[in-house]
């Protein structure tokens, strides 16, 4: 099954410094049909303004993924943790039992980024963060595991939880196939370029949530990057 759900159609909270669009229920959007996709809680599509950016909040057991689509976010944490993630590099934080952090574009670009919240399958362990660099051309053409519950056979960023998220950038006309398990659910997002997955055409920044599917086929239009999550 593949169903494709329209950016136009997506929560939208314009706050002056942070224009966001929520793929699932956040904050004040609420649809009771959009909880979540599997153990993916929250997909936000954020641009930060210049010098803007999210004062300190806490969280407590869940897996937040940020990925850099354009500029950078600084993070900063309760546990001492500080770090500049850049355009095509991941950050995972395990807010465990309660981290306080906060999240700012100290760049003078907007910045751009998916967030990811995935529900853990551990909990009441120690808050954790990290980030890692991954090089767009490791990824030309096919996916790379950016973040994984199982980080060392994935050579990944750690989650406390049965997903993986995936990463590919693809010229037109290439294509990248992904095989999953057909109980588990998948959920996609092209941050640029028009796709193809399985057949289906979407634009850019469309959500596309996928159940019931032994491979995932994604194909590129145009000039595309696109964000996978896989999970229970």
């Amino acid at each position: 099954m593949i169903e494709i759900r329209p950016f136009a159609g997506l929560g939208h909270a314009d706050h002056s410094w942070l224009d966001a669009r929520h793929h699932f229920s956040f904050a004040d959007y609420r649809d009771p049909a959009r909880m979540g996709w599997g153990a993916i809680r929250v997909w936000n599509d954020d641009t930060i303004a210049p010098g803007t950016g999210f004062a300190p909040h806490p969280h407590n057991d869940m897996e937040i993924v940020t990925f850099v689509r354009t500029g950078a976010i600084t993070h900063e944490d309760s546990l001492g943790n500080k770090g500049r993630t850049a355009a095509g590099d991941v950050q995972v934080m395990s807010a465990g039992t309660g981290i306080v952090h906060s999240e700012h574009n100290r760049e003078e670009e907007a910045t751009t980024l998916f967030q990811i919240w995935i529900r853990p399958t551990r909990t009441g362990e120690a808050p954790s963060w990290g980030q890692r660099e991954f090089p767009r051309e490791t990824r030309t053409g096919q996916w790379e595991i950016v973040a994984s519950g199982n980080p060392e056979r994935d050579d990944a960023l750690p989650l406390r939880a049965d997903a993986r998220v995936l990463a590919a950038s693809l010229a037109p006309g290439q294509s990248a196939q992904y095989a999953t398990d057909p109980a588990r659910n998948c959920y996609l997002v092209a941050a640029s370029g028009r796709i193809r997955v399985n057949g289906v055409e979407a634009q850019a920044r469309d959500g596309i949530a996928i159940s019931r599917e032994s491979s995932v086929l994604v194909e590129a239009i145009d000039q595309s990057e696109v964000v996978l999550v896989d999970t229970e």
